[in-house]
């Protein structure tokens, strides 16, 4: 004879029944071999971390893989960690879920310092850089706009001839002091001394160096530096041969200043992770990355996705960093406030 089940309402009812219901329900997540399921997305997990923490061991020898992978290393983990979580969700693998640590440890341990605000008070010296583009449609709106941010001093970079006049007029009130030097300038609300190009190996001059009377009666190094674009073409891979010698020209000038404090800003056409710019990197201070609020991306402008423009110091202490408002050109301004 079948048992009886009462429940408080006085109906029967088969606690079996309801168990079992809920086991269909974990059946969606639980099915049988849900650690064999998602072998291959387990497997692109590993890798997608082990190329983030070992990105230094892939080669430059063929198209300068290495340098392409570094310039966007920060989007490995923002695109490919959340598509494998979508992927391992959807085949209801738990060994792809737990594979997926390891991409998710190692980003957050790169790149988790960079989400933070860091930017603090007390400087007394505001720096722009800017790439202004040769074919900005409104030179005049760019002036005004870097006017707008009420810098100390102000690097341009990509200055044309026909818009080089603009920019002298429009910055002129504002900065008393500049010096241009081929296509890149620099304007100072404080004097100037002892503007020269730098060669960089171009041919032509797309660097500079000058020495600003900073606040306190303290002496500061300026370079300004345009280096060579990269391009990534399908018969040669990544362009960046060219860059990376004027990089190299670049640090050595830089190693040589006889000022004890440097600041460097400029389109380097390459990140503070690209390891062909080491000749610059390794001894100066990135101002996003020590006292800024973010990536700071700054190319393109429409949907920056890297920042190849930068502001580097050593010497002396950055305060805060932070990008501007977009202007007619392709790249942000970028800004920091240090204590010199």
């Amino acid at each position: 004879m079948a048992q009886a089940y009462i429940t408080e309402t006085g109906q029967g009812r088969d606690p079996r029944r309801t168990g079992s219901r809920a086991r269909r329900l974990l059946s969606w997540w639980q099915p049988e071999g849900m650690w064999r399921r998602g072998i291959i997305l387990a497997v692109l997990a590993v890798v997608l971390g082990l190329l983030m923490a070992l990105h230094s061991q892939v080669p430059n020898a063929v198209g300068n893989t290495g340098s392409l992978l570094e310039t966007f290393l920060p989007w490995l983990g923002i695109i490919g960690v959340p598509l494998l979580l979508i992927a391992a969700v959807l085949r209801r693998s738990s060994t792809a879920l737990v594979a997926l640590l390891l991409p998710a440890i190692v980003w957050v341990n790169m790149f988790g310092g960079l989400i933070t605000d860091k930017s603090g008070s007390g400087g007394n010296l505001t720096v722009v850089t800017h790439n202004v583009n040769a074919e900005n449609p409104d030179p005049a709106g760019t002036a005004r706009d870097i006017v707008a941010a009420r810098a100390d001093v102000v690097a341009l970079e990509e200055l044309s001839p026909t818009a080089l006049p603009t920019y002298r007029d429009g910055l002129a009130k504002a900065y008393p002091y500049h010096t241009v030097q081929g296509t890149v300038g620099l304007w100072s609300k404080y004097p100037l001394s002892d503007a020269s190009p730098v060669d960089i190996k171009m041919g032509w001059t797309r660097a500079l160096r000058a020495t600003v009377a900073a606040p306190d009666g303290q002496r500061v190094a300026v370079y300004v530096a345009h280096l060579p674009s990269v391009r990534v073409k399908l018969n040669a891979g990544f362009t960046a041969n060219q860059r990376d010698r004027s990089a190299e020209a670049l640090g050595k000038a830089i190693t040589a200043d006889r000022e004890k404090k440097v600041i460097l800003l400029g389109d380097l056409n390459g990140t503070m992770n690209d390891r062909s710019l080491a000749p610059v990197t390794a001894q100066m201070r990135s101002a996003q990355g020590a006292a800024g609020d973010g990536f700071g991306f700054s190319w393109p402008a429409a949907f920056p996705m890297a920042r190849i423009d930068q502001i580097m110091m050593k010497g002396i202490d950055p305060v805060s960093a932070w990008s501007l408002p977009a202007t007619g050109s392709d790249h942000l301004p970028l800004a920091a406030s240090v204590k010199v």
